[in-house]
């Protein structure tokens, strides 16, 4: 246990083994869970500042290592990485923890995954709480018609070659792993050589990069199945959205109400892709507020 009550525990469901971290509730949980799912390349670690926030909140809260990264089972092939098995882990863990409720917090490629197990009405989801991602039928909108945010997301044409990627990002140690953030990020203080290292390290494991890089691979090649049939969120959806991305337009949000009638969106000005762990602050409070029925405050 860390200093913030924090312990990883590993936790079997869809068939895997998931690396947990875990942080309960002072008083112990009343079934309500909030199930934190990190991006690319990042981990469980990327929730450090919001896990004990959430336990304070009265949750079980917890933030695995999604499939094919840090400790967590690392199946071998790209259609290990389809959507539906990435939704099928979410189900596993809820069922799991054996939670009667469910807040879904979710950032970069965990909050795809969040979107398509909310537009799916997985069991016991009452709330979503999105990062930095746009719900999928406003990405593939504006994607159509704005060059711009076709440039940014030219890596992902990139990610689908064979072993190039693995090669680019795995040189000199993982360093671009690392540059990834610090390069990204506005506040480049947030991002130390101790946590630049970890995701570093975490890359560095054997299969790590090749399982990282098939989420997009394995997208790629089920788009079909990446366009969902119903594409509306029913439960309260909060967007906090940092507006200095370098890899997604903010004009990926206005619209969103059309497909989640419940929503509330706060930007973050002066802050990059990795919101949670640069303005940690900033965001804790915007979540407190919204989960305690407070007006959430402007950044």
């Amino acid at each position: 246990m860390d200093s913030q009550g924090v312990v990883t525990r590993r936790i079997a469901a869809n068939g895997l083994t998931f690396e947990v971290d875990e942080a309960a509730p002072p008083g112990g949980s009343d079934g309500r869970l909030a199930l934190c799912l990190h991006g690319f390349p990042e981990s469980k670690f990327s929730w450090r500042f919001q896990l004990p926030l959430l336990a304070k909140l009265g949750y079980l809260a917890w933030a695995p290592n999604l499939r094919g990264y840090g400790g967590s089972s690392r199946p071998k092939g790209v259609a290990a990485y389809d959507i539906d098995r990435l939704v099928a882990d979410v189900e596993g863990l809820i069922a799991a923890s054996g939670a009667r409720e469910t807040l879904l917090v979710a950032h970069d490629w965990g909050a795809i995954i969040a979107w398509y197990c909310a537009m799916r009405r997985i069991r016991t989801l009452t709330r979503l709480v999105i990062m930095n991602v746009p719900h999928p039928a406003r990405f593939a909108e504006d994607i159509a018609v704005n060059p711009k945010q076709r440039r940014k997301s030219w890596y992902v044409a990139f990610f689908q070659l064979p072993w190039l990627p693995e090669f680019a990002l795995s040189r000199n140690g993982a360093r671009p792993v690392g540059q990834a953030f610090v390069g990204m990020a506005v506040d480049k203080s947030r991002f130390p050589e101790e946590v630049l290292e970890h995701y570093r390290a975490n890359a560095r494991q054997p299969g790590a990069l090749t399982a990282m890089i098939n989420y997009y691979r394995a997208a790629w090649r089920g788009r079909d199945r990446m366009t969902p049939a119903q594409n509306t969120v029913e439960v309260p959806t909060l967007i906090i959205w940092g507006k200095e991305d370098s890899a997604l337009e903010a004009s990926l949000v206005p619209g969103t109400e059309r497909f989640v009638p419940d929503l509330t969106v706060r930007y973050l000005p002066g802050v990059s892709h990795w919101v949670q762990q640069e303005a940690p602050e900033t965001v804790n409070a915007m979540l407190e507020a919204w989960l305690t029925g407070r007006p959430v405050p402007e950044a």
